[in-house]
C-alpha cells in the first residue's frame, strides 16, 4: 500500500491531520516530519528522510508539504536518496493528504494516489 509523509512546520498541525486520516483511512501508513528536531516550528530534511523510511512499504510514498520551505526540506532529503517511488506532490495540505490517504486505502497505485492528491486542488468547498 502507498504510504504518506506529511511535512509540516507544526507538529500539532500534522498530528491533527494524522488523527483525521486515521478515521478515514485507518490502514494507510502516515508518517510525519513536523517541526524541528528540538521541537520548534520549522522543518528538517533529516526528519523527512526518517519519515519516508517509516512510510515506505514497497509500493511508494507520497509526500505532502504544508508551505514553501517544507518543499525545500523535502528536496534536500530527496537529493540524498532519490527514488522514483518517493514523490513530492503539489497539493493542498489537508485536502491533498485526505484525498491521497483515502485513495491509498483502496489499494490504488502510486500514480493514482499522486493524481488524487493533486486533484484536490481543484475541488471546491461549496
Amino acid at each position: 500500500m502507498v504510504g504518506l509523509v506529511l511535512v509540516s512546520h507544526s507538529a500539532t498541525l500534522a498530528a491533527g491531520l494524522v488523527e483525521l486520516i486515521a478515521q478515514l483511512a485507518p490502514d494507510v501508513t502516515v508518517a510525519t516530519a513536523a517541526g524541528t528536531e528540538d521541537g520548534r516550528i520549522g522543518t528538517s530534511a533529516d526528519l523527512v528522510t526518517a519519515a519516508v523510511a517509516a512510510a515506505q512499504s514497497g509500493d511508494g510514498v507520497v509526500i505532502v508539504p504544508d508551505l514553501g520551505s517544507a518543499v525545500l526540506s523535502v528536496r534536500v532529503a530527496l537529493e540524498d536518496a532519490p527514488a522514483e517511488t518517493v514523490v513530492l506532490v503539489d497539493a493542498p495540505f489537508v485536502e491533498g493528504a485526505i484525498s491521497a490517504a483515502v485513495t491509498a486505502g483502496t489499494g490504488a497505485t502510486l500514480a493514482e494516489v499522486i493524481a488524487a492528491a493533486e486533484e484536490a486542488r481543484t475541488i471546491g468547498k461549496f
